[in-house]
């Protein structure tokens, strides 16, 4: 009988940490009407299922971003800014991640760039998703040109050969600004932020209010427009050896 008991209490506690993991991950952030509708291929851009999310593709071949999503959040919800992204020259594979959680999923972007031959590699990511994307960088460097955080930052020195974007909103209440500081020291020569003016956590993505983030100034779109319009400003700068503002 004791016997039994020994194995029981642990049994028990395993399947209870089981039923409460299984618990937290079922309730996350799904995706909006208005990104199912962003999986559309239109003039632009072709969309496509893959075997590791989706691939949007777009006029150019040069430059590719594999794109992590943040924690509990439906991947689907960031088609409507990697869409953009896409029509602009940069293509973009939008990963899905075991239990939405990134650090389940942090090496796949190897798979996706050995799929495809873009001159261009860039590994970026929202939020955990970011974070996780940074650690991959500071670990395939000669594999990038670059890391493109989201509300996020590196815990790990990247090489300098590297450019590393981040981007984020001035409303932001769940990123900490503390550890955005304490980033910088791990970022290369090429490092850059930008400070959206009146966007907050939640509007890179489509998937409604975030809980604990500050109040939006701005729509989304506008939000989700200068993202892209900074990405591709630093991106095509460094690519044509010109001087990055």
């Amino acid at each position: 009988m004791k016997k039994r008991r020994k194995w029981y209490i642990p049994l028990c506690l395993l399947a209870l940490m089981i039923l409460v993991f299984y618990g937290y991950t079922c309730v996350y952030y799904r995706a909006d009407p208005s990104a199912l509708a962003a999986l559309e291929t239109d003039e632009e851009v072709v969309v496509s299922k893959t075997d590791q999310g989706w691939f949007f593709d777009g006029p150019s071949d040069e430059d590719l971003l594999v794109f992590y999503p943040g924690a509990k959040v439906e991947e689907v919800a960031y088609a409507p800014l990697l869409h953009r992204l896409a029509g602009k020259g940069m293509d973009v594979c939008l990963v899905k991640m075991p239990f939405r959680l990134a650090f389940f999923g942090l090496n796949k972007a190897t798979a996706v760039f050995e799929k495809y031959d873009h001159k261009n590699k860039y590994v970026g990511g929202h939020s955990l998703g970011g974070a996780m994307a940074a650690n991959y960088a500071a670990s395939h460097g000669s594999l990038l040109q670059g890391a493109i955080l989201l509300a996020a930052y590196p815990v790990k020195a990247l090489d300098d050969d590297l450019m590393l974007l981040s981007i984020y909103g001035s409303e932001d209440g769940v990123l900490s600004m503390d550890k955005i500081k304490d980033g910088r020291q791990y970022a290369p020569e090429q490092y850059y932020e930008d400070v959206i003016e009146g966007g907050n956590h939640a509007y890179f993505g489509n998937y409604g209010e975030q809980r604990g983030d500050g109040e939006s100034r701005i729509s989304r779109e506008e939000q989700q427009e200068q993202t892209v319009t900074y990405i591709k400003e630093k991106v095509q700068s460094r690519e044509s050896g010109g001087q990055i503002p």
